[in-house]
């Protein structure tokens, strides 16, 4: 299977892939663990117990043990415990949040440990049930371990994603957890020529249930909807981003800017909106401390039209009836050319620009707009021709973007070459 990429996403985890920092498996069956009952201290009444096995101190790299005592928190907020934390998404909020002083301690939860100093380092596989032994003292869970890759097979990542989210939540509510955090993205709205722009953060989850990585996000939601009611005790926030963009992150819509062309479909301009990671956590920063709650949409102000994105990328755009390129972009998947579902492709052709309402409302103001991140997306593109690349070139120009303007194009120029051997003149431009 590929790997795992985008959002907290790492390599694809074997399964003994639990234990301690140094490498040794963890006792099967954590024990619950004394000093989770009601006590004062800490938001949700949790008193910190005694360090878990597997658990190691990041700031020292001292193994768990009696003489291995948690570092005392230097502030009076939540402890926050982020999954997915060696990487991407998760590294980049770990390392936010210990340098916060509204976060009391950062329990950091993945299947290894990662290179964020100051945290709490405690290894599980968040689809393990055991997960729920590994949130003791824990008062608020950001879960950022997901794989958004659209390069990865279908079954698997949507197996992944949602006993991961299942678990999590079900863990969370056991573990007596406050408040749990689920970031899914803006995709769940849908992309659809007739939607309006910007999308208010209450419009309906109209992404296809299908196997593209909107369906797994949207049986996410689900999942966090279906958790409120199960759970009313604990609070479930969900953050949309819309299209990430960050180091170490590659996203459908960023990897289309790795290709040759822009896709267009004649009769509807895409409209173009980013998310910078760095103001993702930041905005996770206000849910992790209760200044946002509820499901809430992040993002650059505004937006940008197919033309400014010409203009600045210096890509030309392929414009191609949507009939066409839909029925192409799915033979192309039927026959495994290309990995990603056809309603993928609807985000890179229809708008899903959606409005910060929330934020804006709570006083949050996003440090980048779209123009400086579009830029960042094209640096990262020259460095991958100039340089490595961080992923495969197949990988990052079979798209189903790439492969229909491929084949389409192909397709026209082989009648072109037809006609010139027959002698028939050229079709009138339309």
């Amino acid at each position: 299977m590929n790997p795992r990429r985008q959002a907290g996403i790492r390599p694809a985890r074997p399964e003994h892939a639990r234990g301690d920092a140094a490498g040794t498996p963890s006792a099967p069956g954590t024990p619950d663990l004394p000093g989770t009952g009601s006590a004062a201290g800490t938001p949700n009444g949790n008193v910190p117990g005694p360090r878990l096995p597997g658990e190691a101190e990041a700031a020292t790299g001292t193994r768990s043990g009696p003489a291995a005592a948690s570092q005392p928190a230097s502030g009076g907020g939540p402890v926050v415990g982020i999954t997915g934390a060696a990487r991407g998404l998760g590294h980049a909020l770990a390392a936010r949040l210990a340098e916060s002083a509204s976060v009391r301690r950062v329990v950091a939860i993945d299947d290894h440990r990662g290179a964020v100093s100051g945290v709490t380092w405690r290894l599980a596989d968040v689809r393990d049930p055991a997960l729920a032994g590994r949130l003791a003292g824990v008062d608020v869970l950001v879960h950022t371990d997901l794989d958004l890759s659209a390069e990865s097979d279908y079954r698997a990542r949507r197996a992944f994603n949602v006993r991961a989210a299942q678990t999590v939540l079900t863990a969370a509510a056991a573990g007596r957890v406050a408040h749990v955090i689920l970031v899914t993205s803006a995709m769940v709205y849908g992309a659809r020529p007739g939607n309006p722009v910007p999308l208010p953060e209450d419009a309906p989850l109209a992404a296809d249930p299908d196997g593209s990585v909107a369906g797994d996000l949207l049986e996410i939601e689900h999942l966090a909807r279906r958790s409120r009611r199960a759970h009313p005790g604990m609070t479930v926030t969900v953050v949309r981003p819309a299209a990430l963009v960050g180091d170490d992150l590659d996203t459908l819509v960023t990897t289309h800017f790795e290709s040759s062309r822009l896709l267009a479909v004649k009769g509807c301009m895409s409209r173009w909106q980013f998310c910078h990671a760095d103001d993702l956590t930041s905005a996770l920063e206000l849910a992790v401390t209760g200044q946002v709650t509820g499901s809430f949409a992040v993002g650059c102000d505004g937006w940008l039209d197919q033309d400014r994105v010409e203009e600045l990328s210096g890509l030309r755009r392929v414009e191609l009836p949507a009939g066409l390129t839909f029925a192409t972009a799915q033979r192309l998947h039927r026959i495994g050319i290309t990995p990603a579902p056809v309603n993928d492709l609807q985000y890179l052709v229809y708008p899903w620009v959606v409005d910060c309402a929330t934020l804006r409302a709570a006083g949050w103001r996003p440090a980048h707009d779209n123009e400086s991140v579009l830029r960042e997306v094209l640096e990262l593109r020259a460095t991958h021709r100039g340089g490595q690349r961080r992923i495969p070139r197949k990988e990052a120009t079979i798209t189903a973007a790439a492969g229909t303007v491929a084949v389409i194009g192909t397709a026209a120029i082989v009648r072109a070459a037809r006609r010139r051997r027959r002698g028939s003149p050229p079709p009138p431009a339309s």
